[in-house]
């Protein structure tokens, strides 16, 4: 069902929300950019309409709300083991398709790889997510090109407009609270876009060949090795375990679940001395083609979604994107060398 409803009822909407939901959406944070007296949009709390920013992209994604960065899998002493308990509240997100299809993403990897992973699926049944419908695109989204621009997997969508907020609802039971608050029911469709600036071709004929490519071996030099790109990644999820040990019992502490990066120091380090892709561009060359090319191979899907927050976020300016369009002449030179 559509509405049409003014920012004051919407406001009594997300009021009403409130007694049962917690209520995330990307919002401004003044000064908490990566350089002096600059912004950073990130997801946060919110609590009006009016804090959620819908004509600028997030520099980080949503995937902290369901991925902690730091997240306590269960507390231990010598004698036993407690997990903490869920959080009472449920929770609402607003996010654009491109997140939507990330969290897709997330499913797969954490819910039908193999047995479900219980801290992630307790999180996930509680949260509820509403669209944020894009007019057009931004500088470094390709999610055209990797078919995530537009998606049906939504609980409710909410576009603002000059007649006022358009929701799209799918969820009977928040039939009753837009009914009653809107100016005009009616069919809304959310928007999206149907052309990015940025676009990318991956190669039908995409093999692992491509590793044999001299590609890589630019970022070696270009690559720092920082991490960035993983960490506003809404579908990366590497991450690593930390025993804490409490100062004042030795012997009872936390095991706790932290964010990790597959382009740091360290992160393939492995019993006995060894270590994998040691160099930056063997750790570019798995990133990459883990997000085009074994994953959907095993997934059908793309685990990238294109929404350029790596090619925002890099510090080197490397661009995730350019490197997509570089494989088509990567295997070329993998096979002209092979002929």
């Amino acid at each position: 069902m559509g509405y049409i409803l003014g920012l004051k009822e919407i406001d009594e909407v997300l009021l009403h929300w409130k007694k049962d939901y917690v209520i995330y959406a990307p919002k401004l944070i003044p000064d908490g950019g990566a350089c002096s007296d600059t912004d950073s949009i990130h997801y946060g709390e919110i609590q009006s309409i009016e804090e959620i920013v819908f004509d600028r992209k997030s520099d980080f994604s949503f995937k902290e709300i369901l991925l902690p960065i730091s997240e306590t899998l269960f507390y231990f002493t010598e004698d036993s083991v407690m997990e903490p308990a869920a959080p009472e509240k449920q929770a609402i997100v607003f996010l654009r398709s491109c997140d939507l299809h990330a969290v897709k993403r997330l499913d797969t990897m954490y819910l039908h790889n193999g047995g479900e992973d219980p801290y992630y699926k307790r999180l996930r049944d509680r949260v509820k997510f509403i669209l944020m419908g894009c007019e057009e695109s931004y500088e470094s989204c390709f999610c055209v090109d990797m078919e995530t621009n537009r998606t049906e997997d939504y609980h409710a969508s909410l576009d603002l407009s000059e007649e006022g907020v358009r929701i799209d609802n799918k969820n009977p039971d928040w039939d009753e609270v837009f009914a009653s608050r809107c100016l005009e029911e009616r069919d809304v469709i959310p928007n999206y876009v149907t052309e990015t600036e940025t676009r990318v071709n991956i190669p039908d004929n995409l093999s692992l060949d491509i590793m044999k490519s001299t590609m890589w071996n630019q970022y070696d030099s270009r690559c720092i090795g920082c991490g960035r790109c993983n960490f506003v990644c809404p579908t990366c999820t590497c991450f690593t375990m930390q025993d804490i040990f409490y100062t004042d019992n030795g012997k009872a502490g936390e095991r706790r679940r932290v964010w990790a990066s597959c382009m740091t120091d360290g992160f393939t380090d492995v019993a006995g001395g060894g270590s994998y892709r040691k160099n930056n561009g063997q750790r570019m060359r798995f990133k990459v083609l883990h997000k085009v090319y074994d994953y959907k191979k095993r997934n059908g899907i793309h685990m990238c979604v294109g929404c350029g927050r790596c090619d925002d976020v890099c510090p080197e300016y490397i661009s995730f994107s350019h490197c997509i369009n570089q494989l088509e002449n990567g295997m070329k030179e993998v096979n002209e060398h092979e002929a």
